[in-house]
């Protein structure tokens, strides 16, 4: 229908005619989970073939100095659906970092997403993967504005079999049994290392929006891991066929190649980088599906495609886990490598073709896809609309990137400069923490792999983002970290 709308119009001369709402453009955003800087043969990797991504990085835009807002991943997530940082809707927690099973928490009632903002404005929106921002039904993303979900509720690792609990592992921490923890985690590491889908019991789920409410079912438990990225290639695919007269939102947060990693039959031992290459090479096979959907329908050139991840390589995990590449350090970290992450955007005969090394965010999506179907953002977040480097080859708005973690700011980017005033490793690994009255100072530019400290060299530079922190700070109300919430009701 809408291929026979638009040759219509063009044999009538009218080609210049307003859009109508069937041609608003389409989105799609493929989120990958812990996926590392370095772990796409376009940024850089040596054994780990992505073709398909590739190709989109070539016909389109591959960014260079792209950000997610939290270095893992409930907060990344709840700051790329509401273009806010995390410290300000409140989806951080001093202590506990991210939303864990049977948690009555998740994403605030109080909190807009995007998706909520274009089924306002007739788009039909679809979660197809991990949510990982609550697990009770009143938190679903079914109440946040998406007509459908079909994924995992929250991380493939949790809901250990055999295991304590996550309130009995806190439980166990409280009581100081030391011990106790520490064997736990040597022998759940064992089980990383060689994983089985028994080894854990998380469901997977669908839910759908109705005229009077909804419908929510448990499709399998345990889920099948490693038929993961087949279940929700297909169902991307059944999206985009179902809504292909448009215009939709369809949003793939993938839950691999966090670990346990698995892939399917057909691609073992397909790469030449062994397991994890192995998985990383499934997503790009499914980014080429969804890709060659959009071209058989015809509807390519009117939908943008969105390709990043949530935070940077589980480092802890060694070769479950991928690379940051010359980025420093990894998940859980504010260094380069924790929280700077690959992003591709492909909009065929729309996007100026080039790498873009000019600074943007995940925080920005929000602003920039509203921009781009014609609907106000209404104020509130703290991203900014990055369409005109899309179609226009403009500077970014964005000159500027505050690194927190657990809803502590740890350092500040101001153009080519950035500094530390708190470094600290993650998961039991360096560097121990340490604090920074007067900052670490690195210019990324020069030195994107943050090994020298310049501060005696710029002294300005490093008194100016110690200001910029303090009105960064300042200009941003903190509200209470929902994810501590849990910790109060013991």
């Amino acid at each position: 229908m809408r291929t026979l709308l638009i040759t219509l119009v063009l044999l009538s001369g009218c080609a210049s005619q307003p859009q109508s709402d069937e041609q608003k453009p389409n989105f799609i955003i493929l989120f990958a989970d812990d996926l590392g800087y370095g772990d796409l043969g376009s940024y850089g990797h040596p054994y780990i073939r992505t073709p398909n991504l590739d190709q989109l990085a070539a016909e389109g835009q591959r960014w260079t100095d792209f950000y997610v807002a939290d270095p893992v991943c409930s907060p990344s997530r709840g700051a790329l659906l509401t273009g806010r940082l995390p410290v300000r809707s409140g989806l951080y927690g001093e202590h506990i970092a991210v939303l864990f099973p049977n948690d009555p928490a998740g994403m605030p009632a109080a909190e807009t997403t995007m998706a909520e903002v274009l089924s306002d404005n007739g788009y039909a929106t679809a979660i197809v993967g991990k949510w990982h921002l609550g697990d009770q039904p009143d938190v679903y993303p079914t109440r946040h504005g998406f007509d459908y979900w079909y994924g995992i509720p929250y991380s493939n690792d949790m809901d250990w079999v055999g295991e304590p609990t996550f309130d009995e592992v806190l439980k166990i921490r409280a009581e100081g049994r030391v011990e106790e923890l520490r064997d736990g985690m040597a022998r759940r590491m064992l089980k990383y290392f060689d994983p089985k889908t028994e080894y854990w019991n998380v469901p997977v789920m669908r839910s759908r929006k109705t005229s009077d409410g909804y419908i929510d079912e448990l499709v399998e438990r345990p889920a099948q891991q490693t038929q993961n990225t087949q279940q929700y290639t297909r169902e991307a695919l059944s999206f985009i066929e179902d809504n292909s007269d448009g215009p939709f939102m369809l949003y793939v947060p993938y839950s691999m190649p966090h670990t346990p990693i698995f892939r399917s039959a057909a691609f073992e031992g397909k790469s030449e980088g062994g397991l994890y290459a192995d998985v990383v090479e499934e997503l790009d096979w499914s980014v080429g599906a969804i890709v060659e959907k959009l071209k058989a329908l015809d509807i390519d050139e009117n939908t943008l495609v969105v390709f990043t991840s949530d935070n940077g390589p589980w480092l802890f995990m060694q070769h479950h886990g991928g690379s940051a590449g010359l980025l420093r350090n990894g998940k859980g970290t504010t260094f380069e490598g924790g929280m700077r992450v690959p992003a591709v955007f492909w909009w065929p005969g729309k996007l100026e073709q080039k790498v873009v090394s000019d600074i943007g965010s995940t925080l920005d999506l929000y602003n920039t896809i509203l921009s781009l179907a014609g609907v106000e953002a209404g104020g509130g977040q703290d991203g900014f609309d990055l369409s005109g480097v899309l179609l226009n080859g403009a500077e970014s708005p964005r000159d500027a990137v505050a690194y927190y973690r657990q809803g502590e700011l740890r350092a500040y980017r101001k153009g080519d400069f950035k500094l530390h005033v708190v470094t600290e490793g993650a998961y039991g690994m360096p560097p121990q923490r340490e604090e920074h009255e007067s900052g670490v100072l690195h210019d990324l530019k020069n030195d994107p792999s943050e090994r020298f400290d310049v501060a005696d060299r710029f002294p300005d530079k490093r008194d100016e983002l110690l200001m910029e922190i303090k009105a960064h700070q300042a200009s941003v109300p903190r509200a209470a970290p929902v994810f501590d919430q849990r910790l109060r009701r013991k």
